[in-house]
């Protein structure tokens, strides 16, 4: 459950604050007692499978999908054989009127977070069918952490904030060499009020280009 790579450098510290310890023994009792999304050892897959060292693209969620089988650890993401959520759903609408990429079957976005797109919720464990029961027990200052390690970054960065918890992030990110693209959330509640037509994996792409960086394939083949 433990983070090993050049992650554990910047968030060392987190692990020995008092907050961390009641946050660990929160959680902890948690697994023990009732259904928590995601499984243990997904909680930090973000982390796992995007080393700092590689991010170019930073997606914030809020905390994990909280029906059986969907979360596995990357916001927005689910496990093969899943059904797309409809967050989900809307985001692969725009990038197919963005990009033209084709909508695939399934809403595993294991690839790209094998190019370097963090997708990092702020919370990272829920209660099963309880969305946001685990708001407020100290994931938010955990995560805060990981956003201030990547803004300190010297090389340009894309932070894609979607809906107000996101945008609420902006503060910390004050660094000019990075890009801020700012969309309602892809909820069906919102995606209608401009999250459609906000173009961002095209404008992505764009920055990354422009700095010398490889673009993101956003294509998620079909299982």
């Amino acid at each position: 459950m433990m983070i090993d790579n050049d992650w554990l450098a910047p968030l060392q510290a987190e692990f020995r604050k008092p907050y961390y310890a009641e946050l660990y023994q929160f959680v902890r009792q948690e697994y023990n007692t009732t259904q928590i999304f995601p499984p243990a050892d997904d909680i930090f897959n973000a982390f796992h499978m995007t080393p700092l060292g590689e991010v170019k693209v930073v997606i914030i969620g809020q905390d994990p999908y909280h029906e059986p089988g969907q979360a596995h650890g990357l916001c927005f993401s689910v496990k093969p054989g899943v059904d797309i959520p409809p967050s989900l759903v809307n985001i692969y609408k725009e990038l197919q009127d963005d990009l033209g990429c084709s909508i695939p079957n399934n809403g595993y976005l294991v690839k790209w977070a094998k190019q370097g797109v963090l997708m990092l919720n702020t919370v990272l464990t829920v209660r099963a069918h309880r969305a946001n029961s685990h708001h407020g027990r100290g994931w938010e200052e955990f995560t805060d952490a990981a956003i201030r390690a990547l803004n300190s970054q010297d090389r340009p960065i894309v932070f894609i904030l979607w809906g107000k918890p996101a945008q609420s992030k902006k503060s910390m990110l004050n660094n000019p060499n990075h890009l801020i693209l700012e969309a309602p959330h892809p909820s069906p509640l919102s995606a209608y009020r401009g999250f459609f037509g906000s173009r961002p994996f095209s404008k992505t792409n764009a920055f990354l280009r422009e700095r010398g960086a490889e673009p993101i394939d956003w294509q998620i083949e079909n299982i």
